[in-house]
């Protein structure tokens, strides 16, 4: 158990429970929004070690030997990792965004975006081809398959998020959605999405919407965390990435 995750106190529901991988079927880095506020990509900010974010988060998700799924809205970013002779179990695959305009002009200097429901919706349709489940309709292993879903506006490891949540899928039988909240907001970009929830992401996407509270409201299964975490959640500005850095456990 990490230190973050053994200083979790106050709000947060902490369990005795293992870190077992059976029920994860891979992790989705987002890291392709436009990130005006902060002048340029949160997936290549450095941190202080030295390390850019991006690495920070593939390293940590390849911890879980699960397949760390890359979604940079087609800009190419790329690791610094050897990660894959190291955990050749664990493949870092990048993902084109669900319904991307493969004719647009990537040199665009507006960065477009469909939100982050077109690159979970890859990342889920993804997961259920490796799997063999594409077409195969809802099934027990389905349902018993998750994505685990990190932001690049977070420092909290992949291998943290998914102890933390793992403990509440037993505890939420009926919900398909475990994300984070803290006082006053969930965190969507930060949780556990069921394979199974694909085609229907797919239907509510292809009807035109793209608003993810709407979408998770009747799935989702909240779990409060404390400040410890909040600090290192939800940068935009260079000075909220200062602070969210100087917030990391020493």
């Amino acid at each position: 158990m990490s230190d973050i995750q053994s200083s979790l106190t106050g709000n947060s529901r902490v369990t005795d429970c293992s870190n077992n991988l059976d029920g994860l079927a891979g992790v989705v880095i987002l890291a392709g929004g436009a990130s005006r506020r902060m002048g340029t990509a949160k997936a290549m900010l450095t941190l202080p070690s030295g390390e850019q974010l991006l690495d920070y988060h593939v390293r940590h998700a390849s911890k879980l030997r699960v397949p760390a799924l890359i979604a940079d809205n087609r800009r190419g970013f790329q690791t610094g990792l050897d990660v894959h002779s190291e955990k050749p179990n664990a493949p870092v695959i990048h993902i084109t965004d669900y319904g991307a305009d493969l004719d647009s002009n990537e040199h665009d200097e507006q960065i477009k975006t469909g939100g982050a429901l077109v690159a979970i919706e890859s990342a889920l349709q993804t997961l259920n081809d490796l799997n063999g489940l594409k077409d195969s309709g809802v099934s027990k292993n389905v349902q018993a398959s998750w994505l685990l879903v990190i932001s690049c506006d977070s420092l909290i490891p992949a291998t943290d998020l998914w102890q933390k949540l793992q403990c509440e899928i037993s505890l939420a039988a009926d919900k398909k959605v475990i994300c984070l909240k803290d006082d006053s907001h969930l965190y969507p970009l930060l949780g556990l999405y069921q394979l199974s929830i694909e085609r229907d992401l797919k239907n509510y996407i292809d009807s035109g919407q793209r608003r993810v509270m709407q979408f998770i409201q009747p799935l989702v299964q909240a779990v409060p965390f404390s400040k410890e975490w909040q600090n290192l959640t939800n940068f935009n500005t260079p000075e909220d990435f200062k602070q969210a850095c100087a917030a990391l456990p020493k």
